[in-house]
């Protein structure tokens, strides 16, 4: 089996988490942070912890605007997020089409 897959899975996606954010987004255009949280049952600090790391690696985008007079946190990929993800996902094919038995 050939280990190169295996080597450039992007650490900041491959956390649980993250790769659960980075899928819902792939999915929509935007996303409300309540949106993520309940969808995937995380708490907000998780969330925002997860979200802040994908920010910082330049794969989210976080927008603060007021909805209803309300707070509204929405998040969208970036275009270097969605080509990161891709990516991943092109690696993670590697690896499953390599794991099957032939």
């Amino acid at each position: 089996m050939n280990p190169e897959p295996f080597l450039q899975l992007d650490r900041v996606i491959h956390e649980k988490g993250r790769l659960g954010i980075m899928s819902m987004l792939a999915a929509a255009p935007e996303l409300a942070f309540t949106e993520l949280r309940d969808a995937l049952g995380m708490t907000d600090g998780n969330l925002t912890t997860h979200i802040r790391t994908l920010q910082e690696s330049g794969y989210v985008a976080v927008t603060k605007s007021f909805q209803n007079n309300r707070p509204l946190t929405t998040c969208t990929l970036t275009a270097s997020g969605r080509k990161a993800f891709g990516e991943y996902i092109g690696w993670l094919e590697q690896i499953v089409q390599q794991s099957r038995p032939k």
